[in-house]
């Protein structure tokens, strides 16, 4: 079988191939490959191959809604001939109740799309409205919220589009585009100082660096760090080390960090806050999909 994502789909991410995902999730759900695989068994023994559907999807939550056009897509790929209006932006915090997209289409095909297409929106809306309430837990303009490399494989760049919909930033997005030395890497440069000189020697112009106590950053900064991670320290020490840093590099608040304690470690005038949990941790949104005959 092969399913081709319709280029009218308006979503496109730097790095991520959609055609691709839809089509490995959609061959993940219908076996492609194993033995006896290769089919939506039910809808094929159940469902006439001409009947058709119209159906809503909608949210039984309060949600920040995010990837409805990736919902879109695999309906798309299944039907190329499905109608489908998109009733909520990505982005945008709608009530619970409320109806995100309408569809018309081939009842086979809606019915085999169904389940790919609500696991990514609730997944992903999921981590938007998460972002959304560590927004307003840490309620301080002057600080941003950023996400980790905690996401789960293959999904990095959809998580990560997750949370710039609930309204916060990116950290770095992988293991290319910025040096990040923690503790390990101190372990074997043997010393921090001697572990940004390294990244600094080799051309790297990014360097976070994590230091975990205060006597660590003005080695850290000497030696050329351009961000500095301030890890597992309590608001007073997050202050402290603010304070020494005094704007030379902008800082991040990491470790221990939830929605009780946010707004404290936001409040010491550190630049980010960064939340491993924002995609480790998120909870599916509750949103269902209603068919009717047409």
């Amino acid at each position: 079988m092969w399913w081709r994502v319709l280029s009218t789909d308006p979503f496109a991410l730097a790095g991520f191939d959609l055609d691709a995902f839809v089509r490995s999730a959609l061959a993940e759900d219908l076996g492609i490959g194993l033995h006896g695989g290769g089919r939506d068994v039910t809808s094929e023994s159940v469902i006439p191959a001409q009947a058709r559907f119209s159906g809503v999807m909608d949210s039984r939550d309060a949600i920040v809604v995010a990837g409805l056009p990736i919902a879109a897509a695999f309906f798309r790929a299944l039907d190329p001939a499905i109608q489908i209006e998109l009733l909520a932006a990505e982005g945008e915090s709608v009530p619970a109740g409320s109806d995100l997209m309408r569809l018309g289409g081939n009842a086979r095909a809606m019915l085999t799309a169904e389940r790919s297409a609500l696991n990514t929106v609730q997944h992903l809306s999921g981590i938007a409205t998460m972002v959304r309430s560590y927004i307003t837990a840490m309620d301080n303009p002057d600080c941003t919220l950023l996400d980790t490399r905690k996401t789960i494989p293959g999904l990095r760049m959809l998580e990560k589009y997750a949370v710039r919909m609930g309204g916060a930033q990116n950290h770095r997005m992988g293991l290319w585009d910025a040096a990040m030395i923690k503790d390990n890497h101190v372990l074997v440069a043997g010393s921090v100082a001697e572990a940004v000189r390294r990244a600094r020697q080799a051309g790297v112009a990014d360097i976070i660096c994590e230091v975990d106590r205060i006597d660590q950053i003005e080695p850290a900064l000497t030696a050329g760090a351009t961000r500095l991670l301030l890890d597992n320290m309590a608001p007073d020490t997050l202050r402290e080390a603010v304070a020494l840093v005094a704007g030379r590099v902008p800082t991040e608040a990491s470790g221990g960090i939830n929605l009780k304690t946010i707004a404290a470690k936001a409040a010491t005038g550190v630049n980010y806050v960064s939340v491993g949990r924002l995609t480790q941790s998120a909870p599916a949104a509750d949103i269902g999909l209603d068919f009717s005959p047409l």
